[in-house]
């Protein structure tokens, strides 16, 4: 079926489970927005005026989706998604406790794990009566109502490895938890990931059937299970440690999952990438310099390091680097993330990648 605001979303689809199973459809993953050319002439709905109602009130999110989505241009494998945004109330952290701050641009959590170690992590349960979980309910319900024929809901931004744990700890703490006692780390991993299953089925049991699948915060999407797996924690630990200490829970992940693309957030993390490379159920990987960092072509020998490996690998580009990757890089299993000034421009980015892409470097 075509979708309201993707009316190529069928052909969009194939060309997804082709990127999965790393084979060539014509040219490298591309996925690019731009404003339409026909874009409606109309102001966004009107923020409220706290930061809590800005991410909970449902009915502005509405309004804000398809103010954004009648706007936007969604070329190649760019699909449109509706979501409330993810300033963390919609994660674990939250639904265990953490108090959870929010501001209108983002949200952060106050640790609630104090003690000496981190025994009392194994005693932490989801709360399902609480008011963020029966939110996210809400959210998810109305998302679902909101997408049919016109776009896909997001299963969300709920955690990840390491990553929750900093939350509920203190970053600074579990720096130093990770030397002083790293068996309580692998134990405390080892069971939120359990929890971060049975989380991730409960959510996609509400989204899977307009979905025809799921997507994620990371705009990918799947037939089946997917998710953007990440420990950006892991920027501060060296390589040997995150071997140790986390990526035995991130492989039960991918394992878990039907299609995974690994969030490699920061240059600080770009030595944890051959360990990820030898997950054989991790598909793809991201290379994210970071703010601030050059374009991901100035780590060329990283990238390549993942193609070689046989994995996908996604970049986010400016539209002019685009040609310059498809002559560095192999087409086949690559996902190009850009933008463009207008549906014109995207339109001819998109052509000209079919001529540029070539299957194997």
């Amino acid at each position: 079926m075509s979708l309201e605001f993707k009316q190529d979303w069928e052909e969009t689809k194939d060309r997804y489970c082709a990127f999965w199973a790393h084979e060539y459809f014509g040219r490298c993953a591309l996925a690019v927005t731009a404003p339409r050319d026909d874009v409606p002439d109309d102001p966004p709905p009107a923020c409220p005026a706290t930061p809590y109602d800005r991410w909970t009130d449902l009915d502005y999110a509405a309004a804000w989706n398809t103010w954004a989505m009648r706007r936007t241009f969604y070329g190649g494998e760019a699909f449109p998604i509706w979501t409330v945004g993810y300033p963390g109330h919609t994660a674990i952290p939250a639904f265990l406790g953490c108090p959870t701050e929010l501001d209108f641009e983002t949200g952060w959590w106050d640790p609630i794990v104090t003690g000496e170690g981190l025994t009392e992590v194994l005693e932490l349960r989801l709360d399902r009566s609480g008011a963020w979980w029966q939110f996210t309910l809400q959210m998810l319900d109305r998302a679902v109502r909101e997408s049919v024929g016109r776009c896909i809901p997001s299963i969300g931004a709920f955690g990840g490895c390491g990553d929750t744990l900093a939350a509920l700890r203190g970053t600074d703490r579990l720096l130093y938890d990770v030397i002083d006692r790293p068996d309580e780390v692998v134990a405390a991993e080892e069971y939120l990931m359990e929890m971060w299953f049975e989380v991730y089925d409960a959510f996609y049991h509400i989204v899977h059937e307009v979905s025809e699948g799921s997507t994620c915060w990371f705009g990918f999407w799947s037939p089946g299970k997917t998710y953007a797996a990440q420990n950006d924690f892991s920027y501060m630990i060296s390589p040997r440690m995150f071997r140790e200490l986390f990526l035995p829970v991130i492989e039960g992940q991918t394992r878990f999952l039907d299609h995974t693309v690994y969030h490699v957030d920061g240059i600080g993390a770009f030595a944890h990438v051959p360990a990820l490379c030898e997950l054989p159920r991790l598909q793809a990987i991201q290379i994210l310099p970071g703010a601030g960092k050059p374009s991901p072509l100035h780590y060329m020998e990283t990238l390549k390091t993942v193609q070689r490996a046989g994995k996908a690998l996604q970049i986010s580009l400016e539209p002019e680097e685009v040609e310059p990757a498809l002559a560095q890089l192999s087409a086949r299993g690559l996902f190009i993330t850009t933008w463009c000034r207008t549906e014109s421009e995207a339109r001819a980015l998109l052509r000209n990648a079919e001529r540029w892409s070539v299957a194997d470097r």
